[in-house]
């Protein structure tokens, strides 16, 4: 990965297309919803509305970061900050886009960002019945805390899944 000017290029594993890791601009909350809608919420109420991504956008103690490609969006994550921990509040790749690496690395600069943040858990929800993205999340090293009844608008349960991370200094981002 090449980072610069808050940018990451990388390399599908496929190594068939650069995609350009980045902050979202306002310009890109539509398309964050529209993906969230399709491949997050269905079946439920549309929460991640434009407006909701550009007020996550805005915030200062939000980071969301997409993935782009000279074909438009492929994926994205919104992750919230605390003082000791983190929050995954949304995150998504586009179907045609997947088992290249692309979550994995949006993963992966959101967790750096964290780490430099001194941030020590990360923590994030995933739909019951969604067992690709709960074992997409286990393989990074997530553990199942919990599950909510009802989580998901009351009509379907959550899984709680969370990871600690290790130091900053000790992952080398001094």
């Amino acid at each position: 990965m090449d980072e610069s000017a808050g940018e990451t290029k990388t390399r599908t594993s496929r190594g068939t297309a650069a995609v350009d890791l980045h902050l979202a601009e306002n310009r890109d909350a539509s398309a964050i919803a529209r993906l969230s809608k399709c491949e997050i919420e269905h079946g439920l109420a549309w929460s991640w509305t434009p407006a909701r991504v550009l007020r996550a956008i805005a915030d200062p103690q939000t980071n969301v970061v997409l993935a782009k490609d000279a074909q438009g969006l492929r994926g994205f994550g919104i992750m919230i900050y605390r003082e000791q921990s983190a929050h995954l509040c949304l995150f998504a790749v586009r179907p045609d886009c997947r088992r290249q690496g692309l979550g994995s690395a949006l993963l992966a600069w959101l967790e750096r960002v964290a780490q430099v943040a001194g941030v020590h858990r990360v923590g994030l929800e995933a739909r019951h019945d969604n067992a690709a993205a709960i074992g997409f999340y286990q393989e990074r090293g997530y553990r199942k805390a919990g599950v909510v009844a009802g989580m998901y608008q009351g009509v379907e349960d959550g899984v709680r899944l969370e990871k600690w991370l290790s130091s900053a200094s000790s992952a080398g981002l001094q």
